[in-house]
């Protein structure tokens, strides 16, 4: 039986298995796919050999895109965002140079996947949107809203939050339906190379995950030497610079003190890093500010379930607004490493709430 036509999408295609499948499952459902791979200008080599996989928009990623296009039958066109892109990696040397820890996956979701690419849909009369993210898009009532993907383990809902909550009408997600396990026997029944290509796990303008080295061409400032202090005052030897640390850090300290101490905190304004023992890392709430909401925020206290990176599991805590644009957030047990710079994430049962910028913590 002969698919409906649903109009035409672009596919974010990155050359790995989850956008393919989502550009094909879309193909059978009656869309007219069109595929896009975003240049960046990132084109450095791994270290790591030549079978690593650095990220989603090298050379390689792009020469697996178009295998994946030739095998699908669809047009595959290649957007030059360079330029915009240094602004996003400017962004990221600014933010490691404030003390902070920042997250460019989700800027370049926000910024580039639902930004650029949803303005280049409209120049060619396509509607919607797609992606191969581990979300779902879902109606409720008569408006679309994000949840969490099947698949718990690899669910993509929180680096989502700050799409546009007018582009949720105009987003597909077609993997968010099914395992990552499902994904790959798709890819395999259909002999798509890329079936067993590996997760992408590193930012793709940092080679062998060197933070530091992209932070030192774009900020060479943010590599003064400085203090290290413990949390109870003392003075423990000195740093050389705040770029090589994040907040819950215990390795490559160089710091014997007989028992394991982690990075507490990172003063910009002093230009220090404390240490501490595990338990200096547990706050009661957070602040949060550019509140992004996919839905109407509530008029005053809310209980919601709370991410406060990608790794983390949902925490119960109560949410209450300040203002339009920024949040308080009281946890129902302490929370570890709670990391200016990251965000935070709020569901409702597995739908998000909306999301924003840690800036700070506190203790009840």
């Amino acid at each position: 039986m002969e698919a409906p036509d649903r109009g035409k999408v672009v596919v974010a295609m990155s050359g790995g298995v989850d956008s393919s499948v989502a550009a094909w499952l879309l193909q059978e459902q009656g869309y007219e796919v069109v595929g896009l791979f975003m240049r960046t200008g990132i084109e450095s080599a791994s270290a790591a050999g030549p079978g690593h996989r650095q990220g989603c928009c090298s050379a390689a990623d792009a020469a697996d895109a178009r295998t994946i296009a030739a095998r699908l039958g669809i047009s595959l066109y290649m957007l030059n965002f360079k330029e915009q892109f240094e602004a996003l990696i400017q962004h990221f040397a600014d933010e490691y140079a404030r003390g902070r820890t920042p997250n460019p996956c989700i800027l370049c979701n926000e910024r580039f996947k639902f930004g650029r690419l949803a303005q280049y849909a409209e120049a060619i009369g396509a509607h919607y949107v797609a992606t191969g993210h581990h979300a779902r898009i879902v109606r409720c009532g008569e408006r679309a809203v994000l949840a969490c993907g099947c698949d718990a383990d690899k669910d993509q809902s929180y680096a989502l939050f700050s799409v546009r909550r007018s582009m949720l009408d105009r987003m597909l997600l077609p993997v968010g339906e099914l395992t990552k396990q499902e994904v790959r026997r798709h890819a395999r029944q259909l002999d798509l190379p890329v079936h067993d290509k590996p997760d992408s796990q590193e930012i793709c303008f940092v080679p062998d995950d060197d933070y530091a080295r992209v932070v030192r061409q774009r900020r060479p400032d943010a590599f003064r030497p400085g203090a290290i202090r413990h949390v109870d005052g003392r003075d423990l030897g000195r740093h050389e610079g705040l770029a090589h640390y994040t907040i819950g850090q215990r390795r490559g300290l160089r710091i014997a003190l007989g028992a394991p101490v982690y990075v507490t905190r990172l003063d910009a304004e002093t230009n220090t890093v404390v240490l501490g023992p595990r338990e200096a890392l547990l706050h009661d709430g957070l602040t949060a500010a550019g509140v992004n909401w996919l839905l109407d925020p509530p008029e005053g206290k809310l209980a919601v379930h709370a991410k406060i990176r990608y790794a983390h599991t949902a925490a119960g805590a109560t949410l209450e607004p300040i203002g339009s644009e920024r949040i308080r957030l009281i946890f129902e047990k302490p929370q570890s490493a709670i990391t200016p710079g990251q965000a935070v994430v709020f569901y409702v049962d597995d739908v998000v709430l909306g999301g924003g910028w840690i800036d700070g913590w506190f203790d009840s």
